[in-house]
């Protein structure tokens, strides 16, 4: 069976069966889409939820994270569109 597997508990995202290494911040945006399917994120949100106490995220480092993100699970029927001037939206296949 192909597709997404994510195991919240052991950190652990498999894409069509295979272990797929994320960092931190690409665990914590995958996260943060999973809970929020259907929804659009504006960079500002992401950036809320992914920067750091002492560090500040720019909207250039948000696509360079939903950018990896994207190419790490897009084989799975996974896509993270870009909604222009709104943010970003998770879709999967059946959507």
């Amino acid at each position: 069976m192909g597709g997404l597997s994510v195991d919240v508990e052991a950190k652990r995202v498999r894409v069509d069966g295979e272990s797929i290494e994320l960092t931190v911040r690409e665990w914590a945006l995958l996260e943060l889409f999973m809970a929020r399917p259907g929804r659009v994120l504006s960079k500002e949100q992401i950036a809320q939820q992914l920067a750091d106490y002492d560090a500040q995220l720019t909207p250039n480092a948000i696509e360079v994270y939903v950018s990896r993100l994207r190419a790490k699970i897009e084989t799975a029927g996974v896509r993270i569109r870009t909604v222009r001037g709104f943010g970003y939206l998770w879709e999967t296949a059946d959507d």
